[in-house]
């Protein structure tokens, strides 16, 4: 089941302007939100998709620390 929702022009073009390749509208409102956290959903899902989130999770944030790392390295 899917549902529709209004949103303005401007924020349908960021959320387009941050669509990776091969990624739907949805999946990438959920990355840019954050998406629901595993624990709060962890009823609803298999324990496969909940760890398969958590490990998902875990790499994004280490993305962000290398990205972090880089950024700093360039200013010293």
């Amino acid at each position: 089941m899917s549902k529709s929702m209004h949103i303005s022009e401007g924020f349908h073009e960021f959320v387009k302007e941050h669509k990776r390749d091969g990624e739907t509208m949805e999946e990438t409102l959920r990355r840019l939100i954050g998406g629901p956290h595993p624990e709060k959903v962890a009823c609803i899902l298999s324990s496969e998709t909940a760890e398969e989130m958590r490990e998902r999770i875990e790499g994004k944030r280490e993305t962000d620390v290398n990205r972090k790392d880089k950024v700093r390295e360039r200013f010293e």
